[in-house]
């Protein structure tokens, strides 16, 4: 059962990616995570965002759309998506060290995210975008009320 959730749509620039991750957190915070919980939550929204700006759209700026829910007191599902390029094969995408642009990048995105999250989906269509959907369980002190 949802307990809450929030949805936002950002442009697809560099300069937005610590917005996400400070959104993200903020939201997050009303499960009284730990900060190590919080530092994974970060962490795994950077990534996600990140790959919306490098890959989905080539030739300039499209929209990332985030949407986050606090489920059953304990959990958040974060989704992340594009309308982008689309991935043509998520399971060589999601291996370490692979990279379609190259350079400084290693190629560790996918791989970050499923070492510091529950769980980790992507779903992807060539020319439509990707969707990244992450589960987080919290380590519970208290319950949130309503």
């Amino acid at each position: 059962m949802v307990k809450n959730s929030f949805s936002m749509t950002m442009f697809s620039r560099s300069a937005n990616e610590g917005f996400a991750r400070a959104v993200v957190s903020a939201f997050a915070s009303q499960l009284d995570p730990t900060l190590e919980e919080i530092s994974d939550i970060k962490t795994a929204v950077s990534e996600a965002v990140t790959n919306c700006i490098v890959h989905a759209y080539d030739s300039g700026v499209g929209k990332i759309y985030i949407t986050a829910e606090l489920i059953d007191d304990n959990v958040m599902k974060i989704k992340i998506r594009d309308k982008g390029r689309g991935i043509e094969n998520v399971q060589r995408a999601m291996e370490p060290l692979y990279t379609t642009v190259g350079g400084e990048r290693a190629g560790l995105g996918f791989a970050v995210m499923m070492s510091f999250m529950d769980s980790v989906k992507v779903r992807s269509t060539v020319g439509k975008g990707t969707s990244i959907i992450m589960i987080k369980k919290i380590n519970r002190r208290f319950s949130i009320n309503g």
